[in-house]
């Protein structure tokens, strides 16, 4: 309970620097300067929306579903919130190491799409509910590659817990993993290359099973068309919808509504950075006398190894989070049949595919 007040304050504080980014990496896109007038270089732009967004006057519609219109927001950003709850931030520190903490991960964020609903129906606006129903089926559909991708993770490692992979990727495997002693060249133990000492990104999930590197593929697009990033925009075109879904929101709920999107972009960075990316260790191997995982990592436990550790997850997930932005302002929006045929003919056929080849992998791992 101590640390919810602690995560809304850092998705708060993320969510006006990421606004503030994205202002500006679209304006380089662009080729314009992006918000410079409040405070220097434009930063104060974001609170300055802030606090206009919190002072003006919360309208609910006359014709609209009082109840499912004013409890959407908190239901949309509740199941995102709720996520963080199993994340492993460092060695030792995430607010409850769940045994099943992918299960439950999958299972809390598919929820909000019942809050995307209700907003779109209580609103009692056709561009509101086609927003709706346009979300509902792209997130729906997009969550089976997205749940297969993991799929071969969990195959990979063989475990559901979150903090079980972060370890089995680390260089103190034979200490804390209750699953795996050693990290060997590709996963693969009849190499007879031990790498576990090495440590980097050798021990990534995607060099222990290099098809993950497709899996990591599949995991980003599905995740750009959960948070119905562009190009997967389609249930909030302005050109066709107004702002779909939300069209209807002012003040302090639309805020909501936009931490949600925030939201749910770190949370789908942090996921992929721990399933496929290292999670909280650091990118550089030993090399000879150059220890450099050592001196740039910190034992589970210490000071040093909650900075560290949370240092590298964060900067892994904010990395991802820039390729979203600078993704959504490059690509144009899908059309609906491409979106789905992408989703159904496309990423989940390939994901299938990952997991046949995970299984092989797996038993060569042995």
């Amino acid at each position: 309970m101590i640390l919810i007040p602690v995560f809304l304050s850092i998705i708060l504080v993320y969510t006006v620097f990421a606004v503030y980014a994205e202002r500006k990496i679209s304006g380089f896109i662009q080729d314009r300067y992006g918000p410079m007038e409040v405070g220097p270089y434009g930063i104060l732009q974001t609170i300055a929306d802030l606090i206009k967004l919190l002072i003006k006057e919360d309208i609910v519609p006359k014709s609209a579903d009082r109840k499912l219109f004013i409890a959407a927001p908190a239901i949309v950003f509740s199941a995102i919130f709720a996520g963080y709850a199993v994340l492993p931030f460092a060695p030792g520190l995430e607010a409850s190491r769940a045994s099943v903490g992918v299960f439950y991960l999958l299972a809390i964020i598919s929820l909000d799409v019942i809050g995307l609903l209700m907003a779109g129906w209580g609103s009692n606006n056709k561009f509101s509910l086609y927003g709706a129903i346009r979300a509902v089926a792209q997130m729906i559909s997009y969550e089976v590659p997205l749940s297969l991708s993991v799929l071969a993770v969990v195959m990979t490692c063989q475990s559901l817990d979150l903090q079980e992979i972060s370890y089995q990727q680390s260089l103190w495997i034979k200490d804390f993993s209750k699953i795996s002693d050693n990290n060997y060249l590709f996963g693969i133990q009849s190499s007879d290359i031990n790498i576990t000492e090495v440590g980097g990104f050798l021990t990534w999930n995607i060099f222990r099973n290099p098809i993950l590197m497709v899996s990591f593929v599949v995991f980003f697009i599905a995740s750009l068309a959960e948070c119905n990033r562009a190009p997967f925009d389609i249930p909030e075109a302005e050109s066709e919808l107004v702002a779909g879904f939300h069209t209807e929101y002012t003040g302090f709920r639309f805020a909501i509504l936009f931490l949600g999107e925030y939201a749910i972009m770190l949370l789908v960075s942090f996921l992929a950075s721990i399933l496929f990316l290292g999670s909280w260790n650091s990118p550089f191997p030993n090399i000879g006398f150059l220890r450099l995982a050592d001196w740039t990592n910190g034992y589970p436990g210490t000071i040093s190894g909650i900075a560290w550790g949370a240092f590298w997850l964060i900067s892994k997930a904010f990395s991802l989070i820039g390729l979203q932005m600078v993704i959504r302002w490059t690509y144009p929006r899908l059309r609906v049949d491409q979106l789905m045929f992408l989703c159904w003919k496309v990423l989940t056929p390939l994901a299938l595919v990952v997991i046949l080849i995970s299984g092989f992998w797996r038993l060569m791992m042995n």
